[in-house]
Protein backbone atom coordinates (compact mmCIF):
# COMPACT_ATOMS: atom_id res chain seq x y z
CA UNK A 1 0.00 0.00 0.00
CA UNK A 2 1.69 3.42 -0.72
CA UNK A 3 2.41 5.67 1.73
CA UNK A 4 -0.02 9.11 2.21
CA UNK A 5 1.85 11.96 1.21
CA UNK A 6 2.68 14.47 3.44
CA UNK A 7 4.33 18.28 3.73
CA UNK A 8 8.24 18.70 3.78
CA UNK A 9 9.04 19.30 7.42
CA UNK A 10 11.39 21.99 8.54
CA UNK A 11 13.72 19.34 8.56
CA UNK A 12 12.89 17.51 5.24
CA UNK A 13 14.02 21.12 3.88
CA UNK A 14 17.05 22.03 5.65
CA UNK A 15 18.03 18.42 5.18
CA UNK A 16 17.67 18.76 1.63
CA UNK A 17 19.87 21.94 1.03
CA UNK A 18 22.74 20.93 3.69
CA UNK A 19 23.46 17.50 1.99
CA UNK A 20 23.54 19.35 -1.29
CA UNK A 21 26.11 21.77 -0.33
CA UNK A 22 27.89 19.15 1.40
CA UNK A 23 27.91 16.66 -1.95
CA UNK A 24 29.26 20.40 -3.92
CA UNK A 25 31.84 20.65 -0.88
CA UNK A 26 33.16 16.79 -1.90
CA UNK A 27 33.04 17.28 -5.53
CA UNK A 28 35.12 20.17 -5.42
CA UNK A 29 37.46 18.73 -3.26
CA UNK A 30 37.75 15.72 -5.27
CA UNK A 31 38.92 18.54 -8.28
CA UNK A 32 41.27 20.32 -5.91
CA UNK A 33 43.10 17.17 -4.92
CA UNK A 34 43.29 15.87 -8.43
CA UNK A 35 44.32 19.22 -10.04
CA UNK A 36 46.99 19.32 -7.37
CA UNK A 37 48.38 15.69 -7.74
CA UNK A 38 48.10 16.45 -11.40
CA UNK A 39 49.38 19.79 -12.18
CA UNK A 40 45.88 20.55 -13.45
CA UNK A 41 45.96 23.93 -14.99
CA UNK A 42 45.75 27.25 -12.21
CA UNK A 43 42.10 27.70 -13.60
CA UNK A 44 40.24 24.07 -12.44
CA UNK A 45 42.60 24.52 -9.41
CA UNK A 46 41.44 28.23 -8.62
CA UNK A 47 37.42 26.87 -9.68
CA UNK A 48 37.64 23.70 -7.13
CA UNK A 49 38.75 26.12 -4.41
CA UNK A 50 36.21 28.73 -5.02
CA UNK A 51 33.40 25.58 -4.89
CA UNK A 52 35.21 24.62 -1.98
CA UNK A 53 34.73 27.70 -0.23
CA UNK A 54 31.09 28.93 -1.43
CA UNK A 55 29.94 25.36 0.07
CA UNK A 56 32.27 25.90 3.08
CA UNK A 57 30.68 29.19 3.91
CA UNK A 58 26.63 27.75 2.70
CA UNK A 59 26.94 24.98 5.57
CA UNK A 60 27.98 27.75 8.10
CA UNK A 61 25.83 30.22 7.31
CA UNK A 62 23.11 27.37 7.41
CA UNK A 63 24.45 25.78 10.89
CA UNK A 64 24.27 29.46 12.62
CA UNK A 65 20.75 30.38 11.11
CA UNK A 66 19.14 27.45 11.31
CA UNK A 67 21.04 26.12 14.80
CA UNK A 68 17.65 25.07 16.57
CA UNK A 69 16.74 22.63 14.07
CA UNK A 70 19.67 20.48 14.42
CA UNK A 71 22.16 18.92 16.75
CA UNK A 72 23.46 22.31 18.39
CA UNK A 73 26.30 21.04 20.07
CA UNK A 74 27.48 19.64 16.35
CA UNK A 75 26.31 22.19 13.95
CA UNK A 76 28.49 24.28 16.60
CA UNK A 77 31.41 22.22 15.96
CA UNK A 78 31.19 22.10 12.12
CA UNK A 79 30.61 26.04 12.16
CA UNK A 80 33.72 26.56 13.76
CA UNK A 81 35.69 24.38 11.58
CA UNK A 82 34.51 25.53 8.47
CA UNK A 83 34.54 29.20 9.19
CA UNK A 84 38.42 28.67 9.53
CA UNK A 85 38.99 26.43 6.82
CA UNK A 86 36.66 28.98 4.03
CA UNK A 87 39.10 31.95 5.96
CA UNK A 88 42.21 30.05 5.24
CA UNK A 89 41.34 28.93 1.66
CA UNK A 90 40.28 32.54 0.77
CA UNK A 91 43.44 34.34 1.90
CA UNK A 92 45.39 33.18 -1.32
CA UNK A 93 42.75 34.17 -3.92
CA UNK A 94 42.65 37.48 -2.01
CA UNK A 95 45.91 38.26 -2.39
CA UNK A 96 46.10 37.33 -6.02
CA UNK A 97 43.26 39.42 -7.07
CA UNK A 98 44.20 41.98 -5.63
CA UNK A 99 47.09 42.35 -7.04
CA UNK A 100 46.26 42.07 -10.57
CA UNK A 101 43.65 44.46 -9.74
CA UNK A 102 45.88 46.93 -8.73
CA UNK A 103 48.25 46.36 -11.89
CA UNK A 104 45.63 46.69 -14.12
CA UNK A 105 44.62 50.03 -12.35
CA UNK A 106 48.10 51.05 -12.74
CA UNK A 107 48.28 50.51 -16.39
CA UNK A 108 45.26 52.63 -17.02
CA UNK A 109 46.04 55.48 -14.99
CA UNK A 110 49.40 55.67 -17.01
CA UNK A 111 47.91 55.63 -20.17
CA UNK A 112 49.39 52.19 -20.87
CA UNK A 113 47.82 50.65 -24.07
CA UNK A 114 47.91 47.12 -22.77
CA UNK A 115 44.86 48.23 -20.46
CA UNK A 116 41.59 49.63 -22.22
CA UNK A 117 40.90 53.28 -20.17
CA UNK A 118 36.92 53.81 -19.01
CA UNK A 119 38.46 57.01 -17.29
CA UNK A 120 40.53 59.58 -19.46
CA UNK A 121 44.33 58.51 -18.33
CA UNK A 122 46.03 60.87 -16.01
CA UNK A 123 48.80 63.08 -18.13
CA UNK A 124 51.22 63.49 -15.68
CA UNK A 125 54.27 61.95 -16.37
CA UNK A 126 55.56 61.76 -12.92
CA UNK A 127 52.88 59.26 -12.68
CA UNK A 128 54.03 57.87 -16.26
CA UNK A 129 57.87 57.01 -14.26
CA UNK A 130 56.24 56.30 -11.46
CA UNK A 131 54.13 53.36 -12.02
CA UNK A 132 56.39 50.83 -12.99
CA UNK A 133 58.19 51.41 -9.70
CA UNK A 134 54.94 51.37 -7.79
CA UNK A 135 53.81 47.61 -9.24
CA UNK A 136 57.01 46.52 -8.92
CA UNK A 137 57.08 47.64 -5.54
CA UNK A 138 53.29 46.30 -5.16
CA UNK A 139 54.02 43.47 -6.70
CA UNK A 140 57.29 42.02 -3.87
CA UNK A 141 54.88 42.96 -1.53
CA UNK A 142 51.31 41.23 -2.14
CA UNK A 143 53.62 38.01 -3.48
CA UNK A 144 55.28 37.65 -0.87
CA UNK A 145 51.78 37.57 1.26
CA UNK A 146 50.24 35.38 -1.46
CA UNK A 147 53.40 33.02 -0.89
CA UNK A 148 52.92 32.81 2.74
CA UNK A 149 48.88 32.28 2.52
CA UNK A 150 49.82 29.34 0.07
CA UNK A 151 51.76 27.55 2.35
CA UNK A 152 49.01 28.27 4.83
CA UNK A 153 46.23 26.86 2.74
CA UNK A 154 48.84 23.65 1.53
CA UNK A 155 49.69 23.25 5.47
CA UNK A 156 45.88 23.61 6.19
CA UNK A 157 45.10 20.72 3.67
CA UNK A 158 47.13 18.68 4.87
CA UNK A 159 46.73 18.84 8.48
CA UNK A 160 44.46 16.32 10.79
CA UNK A 161 41.99 18.93 11.25
CA UNK A 162 41.21 19.37 7.76
CA UNK A 163 40.83 16.10 6.96
CA UNK A 164 38.21 15.98 10.38
CA UNK A 165 36.62 18.56 8.78
CA UNK A 166 35.81 17.04 5.33
CA UNK A 167 35.20 13.31 7.08
CA UNK A 168 32.46 15.40 8.75
CA UNK A 169 31.04 16.95 5.52
CA UNK A 170 31.15 13.46 4.02
CA UNK A 171 28.92 12.07 6.96
CA UNK A 172 27.02 15.39 6.45
CA UNK A 173 26.02 14.48 2.88
CA UNK A 174 24.22 11.25 3.36
CA UNK A 175 22.95 12.18 7.16
CA UNK A 176 22.10 15.46 8.72
CA UNK A 177 22.25 15.33 12.69
CA UNK A 178 18.65 17.38 13.57
CA UNK A 179 17.09 18.13 16.96
CA UNK A 180 13.85 15.56 16.58
CA UNK A 181 11.34 18.30 17.79
CA UNK A 182 12.12 21.37 15.91
CA UNK A 183 13.08 19.07 12.79
CA UNK A 184 9.31 18.00 12.35
CA UNK A 185 7.72 21.49 12.18
CA UNK A 186 6.30 23.27 9.96
CA UNK A 187 8.34 24.88 7.38
CA UNK A 188 6.39 28.56 7.99
CA UNK A 189 6.58 28.13 11.77
CA UNK A 190 10.23 26.96 12.08
CA UNK A 191 12.18 28.28 9.04
CA UNK A 192 10.88 31.16 8.03
CA UNK A 193 10.80 33.06 11.45
CA UNK A 194 14.50 32.02 11.62
CA UNK A 195 15.02 33.28 8.26
CA UNK A 196 13.82 36.37 9.09
CA UNK A 197 15.89 37.54 11.48
CA UNK A 198 18.52 37.03 9.48
CA UNK A 199 16.22 40.10 7.61
CA UNK A 200 16.33 41.73 10.33
CA UNK A 201 19.62 42.12 11.06
CA UNK A 202 20.48 42.75 8.05
CA UNK A 203 17.83 45.73 7.81
CA UNK A 204 19.01 47.55 10.93
CA UNK A 205 22.98 47.33 9.43
CA UNK A 206 22.03 48.74 6.08
CA UNK A 207 20.03 51.39 8.17
CA UNK A 208 22.92 52.48 10.04
CA UNK A 209 25.05 53.04 6.68
CA UNK A 210 25.80 56.61 6.37
CA UNK A 211 24.41 57.85 2.93
CA UNK A 212 26.51 57.39 -0.39
CA UNK A 213 25.28 60.21 -2.85
CA UNK A 214 27.35 62.38 -5.33
CA UNK A 215 28.49 65.23 -2.49
CA UNK A 216 29.74 62.37 -0.26
CA UNK A 217 33.55 62.11 0.42
CA UNK A 218 35.01 58.42 0.77
CA UNK A 219 35.41 57.50 4.46
CA UNK A 220 37.86 54.41 5.25
CA UNK A 221 36.86 54.60 9.01
CA UNK A 222 33.12 53.09 7.32
CA UNK A 223 34.61 50.47 6.12
CA UNK A 224 33.95 48.03 9.06
CA UNK A 225 30.34 48.55 8.62
CA UNK A 226 29.92 47.50 5.20
CA UNK A 227 31.93 44.90 5.32
CA UNK A 228 29.32 43.92 8.35
CA UNK A 229 26.77 44.65 5.77
CA UNK A 230 28.17 42.30 3.59
CA UNK A 231 28.44 39.74 5.55
CA UNK A 232 25.19 39.81 7.43
CA UNK A 233 23.71 40.21 3.19
CA UNK A 234 25.81 36.67 3.00
CA UNK A 235 24.22 35.09 5.65
CA UNK A 236 20.75 36.22 4.27
CA UNK A 237 21.04 35.05 0.99
CA UNK A 238 22.22 31.26 1.81
CA UNK A 239 19.09 31.22 4.64
CA UNK A 240 16.65 32.25 1.53
CA UNK A 241 18.48 29.81 -0.62
CA UNK A 242 17.51 27.29 1.84
CA UNK A 243 14.16 27.60 1.39
CA UNK A 244 14.39 27.53 -2.22
CA UNK A 245 13.43 31.49 -2.63
CA UNK A 246 14.49 33.60 -5.50
CA UNK A 247 17.86 35.64 -4.41
CA UNK A 248 18.49 37.25 -7.54
CA UNK A 249 18.50 41.30 -5.81
CA UNK A 250 20.55 39.55 -3.03
CA UNK A 251 23.28 37.76 -5.16
CA UNK A 252 23.66 41.67 -7.01
CA UNK A 253 23.65 43.26 -4.21
CA UNK A 254 26.61 41.02 -2.89
CA UNK A 255 28.79 41.42 -5.69
CA UNK A 256 28.21 45.43 -5.16
CA UNK A 257 29.64 44.66 -2.00
CA UNK A 258 32.19 42.31 -2.91
CA UNK A 259 33.22 45.04 -5.32
CA UNK A 260 33.46 47.83 -2.73
CA UNK A 261 35.55 45.39 -0.28
CA UNK A 262 38.28 44.69 -3.20
CA UNK A 263 38.65 47.93 -3.88
CA UNK A 264 38.92 50.06 -0.38
CA UNK A 265 41.23 47.07 0.53
CA UNK A 266 43.38 47.72 -2.29
CA UNK A 267 43.06 51.32 -1.47
CA UNK A 268 44.40 50.28 1.78
CA UNK A 269 47.52 47.86 -0.09
CA UNK A 270 48.24 51.33 -2.28
CA UNK A 271 48.49 53.32 1.23
CA UNK A 272 50.46 50.92 3.06
CA UNK A 273 52.85 50.65 0.02
CA UNK A 274 53.14 54.28 0.03
CA UNK A 275 54.79 54.60 3.58
CA UNK A 276 57.65 52.46 2.08
CA UNK A 277 60.74 54.09 3.38
CA UNK A 278 62.89 55.71 0.97
CA UNK A 279 60.76 55.41 -2.04
CA UNK A 280 61.24 57.98 -4.55
CA UNK A 281 58.84 60.68 -5.08
CA UNK A 282 57.58 59.54 -8.42
CA UNK A 283 56.42 56.22 -6.85
CA UNK A 284 54.92 57.91 -3.75
CA UNK A 285 53.23 59.83 -6.08
CA UNK A 286 51.75 56.85 -8.07
CA UNK A 287 50.79 55.08 -5.19
CA UNK A 288 48.82 58.28 -4.28
CA UNK A 289 46.85 58.35 -7.20
CA UNK A 290 46.28 54.24 -7.51
CA UNK A 291 45.15 54.68 -3.56
CA UNK A 292 42.53 57.85 -4.93
CA UNK A 293 41.47 55.31 -7.96
CA UNK A 294 40.55 52.52 -5.36
CA UNK A 295 38.55 54.86 -2.74
CA UNK A 296 36.70 56.03 -5.89
CA UNK A 297 35.64 53.05 -7.16
CA UNK A 298 35.15 51.60 -3.38
CA UNK A 299 32.66 55.44 -2.89
CA UNK A 300 30.87 54.22 -6.48
CA UNK A 301 30.15 51.23 -4.98
CA UNK A 302 28.72 52.38 -2.22
CA UNK A 303 26.29 54.48 -4.15
CA UNK A 304 25.49 51.45 -6.36
CA UNK A 305 24.85 49.29 -3.79
CA UNK A 306 22.12 52.29 -2.35
CA UNK A 307 20.24 52.22 -5.17
CA UNK A 308 20.20 48.82 -5.82
CA UNK A 309 18.92 48.53 -2.02
CA UNK A 310 16.36 51.69 -2.13
CA UNK A 311 15.51 52.02 -5.77
CA UNK A 312 13.99 55.29 -6.97
CA UNK A 313 10.28 54.55 -7.82
CA UNK A 314 9.07 54.89 -11.23
CA UNK A 315 6.62 57.60 -12.02
CA UNK A 316 3.38 57.71 -13.49
CA UNK A 317 3.14 60.41 -16.13
CA UNK A 318 0.49 62.91 -15.28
Amino acid sequence: MAQPNHDPTAGDVLGVYLRGQATAFLRALRVHEGGTANGSDATESNEAARGLRGAARRIAGSLSTFRVVTDSAWADSLRTELVWLSSTLADEHVYAARLSRLMEALQRLSGSPDVPSPRPAQPSGALTVGSARAGALLERQLTLARTRAHSATLQALGSSRFHAVADAVAVLASEVPLDRVAARGRIEEVLVPLASVTETRLDTAVSALPDADATTAYSAHEDSAWYEVRRLLRVHRYAREALGDDVSRLTAAGLTLDRHRDASEAATASATAARTPRIAPATAYALGVLHADQRHAALAARQTFHTLWHPVPATTPS
